[in-house]
C-alpha cells in the first residue's frame, strides 16, 4: 500500500511540473502555426483558443503575422495582442468573438485586434465576469447585436476600459453596460468611434458610463444612452452628430455633458425622455436638432 501511494504521489509530482512546464508566460500563434505546438516562438500555435491552454495566467499571447486566429473563451487573467501595423483577426459566424468569463480579480487585455462578424455574429466582445476588460486599438464590425457586450452578474466591482478603437455596422449597440447586481460596472470610453448602430453606446442597469473625446454617429435610435435609475455618468469633449437623438436620458437615469457637439441630430440633440435627471453646461456647441424635455443648465466651473 505504501508503495503504491508512493508511485501515486511521484506520478502528481511529475505530472504537475510537467503541466507547469506547458504553461509560459508568453505564447505566440501565427497563420501557418499548428495547435498541436507548444505555441513558442519557433513553434507556434494556430488560434487563440489553442494558445491559451498553454499560457499562463497573467500572461501574454502574440500574434506573429496577420491571419485569423478564431474565437476564443477567456477564463484568466491575459493580454492577447495581434500587433502592430498587421491584420490579425477574429472572424465568427453565427456566435460571439471572444467571451471573457474570468474569475474576480482576474484583468484582460485585448489589443490590436480586428473583430469581424461578417454580419452573422452575435456579439465583437462579450465580457461575463473578471475585474477589468481592456479593448486597446481595436476594430470591431459586422455583428447582429452589440460590439461589446458587458452582461454581468456579480457582486464584485468591475470596470471596463475602451480606448482607441473604431465600433461599427452592429445590430443593436456599439457598447452595452450593465450589471444584474450591485456594485456598478465602470465603463470608460475614450478616443473611440461608434458608428451606424441602433444605439451608440447604453448604460443601463448599475453602470456608471464616463465618455470623453469619443464620435457617436448615425445611430437609428440614440447615439449614448441612460436607461434605468441606476445608470448615471458623464459624456466630455465628444461628437455626437447625425443620429436620431444624441445624448438620452429615460426612466431615471441621469447624465452630465460638457464641451460636447451636437451635429445634426434628427429628433433631439438632448432628449430628456421622462422622469430622467440630464444636465448640460454652457460650453456645449448645438447645430441642428434642438433640446428635448427637461434639461438642467449649470454654468462650467
Amino acid at each position: 500500500m505504501k508503495k503504491t501511494n508512493l508511485f501515486a504521489a511521484l506520478c502528481l509530482l511529475i505530472f504537475g511540473t510537467v503541466m507547469m512546464q506547458a504553461q509560459a508566460s508568453r505564447t505566440w500563434v501565427s497563420g501557418v502555426g499548428d495547435d498541436a505546438n507548444p505555441c513558442s516562438r519557433t513553434a507556434p500555435c494556430k488560434t487563440f483558443a489553442g494558445a491559451i491552454s498553454k499560457t499562463a495566467a497573467g500572461g501574454e499571447i502574440d500574434a506573429l503575422d496577420p491571419a485569423g486566429y478564431g474565437a476564443v473563451t477567456i477564463t484568466k487573467a491575459i493580454t492577447i495582442d495581434g500587433g502592430g501595423g498587421q491584420v490579425a483577426s477574429v472572424l465568427v459566424s453565427g456566435t460571439n468573438g471572444i467571451v471573457v468569463q474570468a474569475g474576480p480579480s482576474d484583468v484582460v487585455i485585448l489589443r490590436n485586434l480586428r473583430i469581424n462578424g461578417i454580419g452573422t455574429g452575435i456579439n465583437g466582445i462579450r465580457f461575463l465576469s473578471g475585474k477589468n476588460l481592456n479593448v486597446e486599438n481595436c476594430y470591431i464590425f459586422g455583428f447582429t447585436t452589440n460590439g461589446i457586450d458587458v452582461a454581468l452578474n456579480q457582486a464584485t466591482q468591475a470596470s471596463v476600459h475602451v480606448l482607441n478603437s473604431v465600433i461599427k455596422n452592429v445590430g443593436q449597440v456599439g457598447i452595452k453596460c450593465t450589471n444584474a447586481v450591485a456594485p456598478s460596472v465602470n465603463c470608460n470610453i475614450s478616443n473611440t468611434a461608434v458608428i451606424l448602430d441602433q444605439k451608440g453606446a447604453e448604460c443601463s442597469t448599475n453602470c456608471i458610463l464616463a465618455v470623453t473625446d469619443s464620435v457617436f454617429s448615425q445611430a437609428t435610435s440614440d447615439g449614448i444612452t441612460f436607461d434605468t435609475p441606476s445608470s448615471t455618468g458623464q459624456v466630455v469633449n465628444s461628437r455626437i452628430s447625425f443620429n436620431q437623438n444624441g445624448l438620452t436620458a429615460t426612466l431615471g437615469g441621469s447624465a452630465s455633458a460638457s464641451r460636447n457637439s451636437y451635429i445634426s441630430n434628427t429628433s433631439c440633440s438632448m432628449n430628456n425622455n421622462g422622469g430622467a435627471f440630464l444636465r448640460t453646461f454652457s460650453n456645449n456647441d448645438f447645430s441642428g436638432a434642438t433640446t428635448c424635455g427637461t434639461i438642467t443648465p449649470t454654468a462650467p466651473q
